[in-house]
């Protein structure tokens, strides 16, 4: 059975948040759960899906807020890339002080780059892209010619480099090597945005060119 993305547009900064699943099955993966935890939890519920795993591209704090309500409310394990780890850890680092709402999470999993794992019988492979940030990575679903690609990558755009440990030449390098090399077909999912493909990107994206 197919693979299914579906999208809520959730929080202050108009996070995309993803859940993903197989049709024919009620489990199905979220992708960084950007606020209203136990909103989103219930409206999955409504559409019958079961939450079995969190997923994050990074940690800031438009990405995150929803994450402790999610699981909480699901009994979901939550990953997240490893080299991410101190901005999740660190309200400075992912922005949350800033906006007078403090926020950490601690994954369940950290996942290293290249690392596969399978959930709700979908398999994916994270891509570690720094850039956005020193840990911001990727998630390539194989199967569905899908990268989940956070705020790495963008419609005809990049993500900003101007927060702590950002860099522009990481994350032109990033998805140079990482990215480009996937087939031109692959959908793009990005964290804010409208929906591309990567042979989109490598001919119209000027800041990777």
């Amino acid at each position: 059975m197919g693979i299914q993305i579906g999208c809520y547009v959730i929080g202050m900064i108009q996070t995309n948040c993803y859940y993903v699943w197989r049709e024919g099955s009620d489990a199905c993966i979220v992708f960084d759960p950007a606020d209203m935890g136990l909103k989103l939890y219930e409206a999955l519920e409504e559409k019958e899906l079961s939450v079995q795993a969190i997923f994050l591209t990074h940690g800031h704090y438009d990405h995150i807020y929803g994450v402790e309500a999610l699981r909480k409310a699901s009994g979901a394990r939550v990953y997240a890339p490893m080299a991410e780890k101190d901005v999740c850890l660190d309200p400075q680092l992912n922005c949350s002080r800033d906006f007078g709402r403090v926020c950490t999470v601690s994954a369940d999993k950290w996942l290293a780059d290249g690392e596969t794992v399978t959930e709700a019988g979908i398999t994916l492979r994270m891509l570690l892209t720094p850039g956005h940030t020193e840990g911001s990575s990727c998630y390539y679903i194989e199967e569905a010619g899908a990268l989940i690609s956070g705020d790495t990558l963008f419609e005809e755009s990049v993500g900003r480099t101007d927060l702590p440990t950002g860099s522009m030449r990481d994350l032109v390098d990033s998805v140079k090597q990482k990215l480009y090399v996937l087939p031109d077909e692959t959908g793009v999912y990005p964290g804010h945005g409208g929906f591309t493909t990567i042979g989109h990107e490598k001919t119209y994206n000027y800041f990777v060119h």
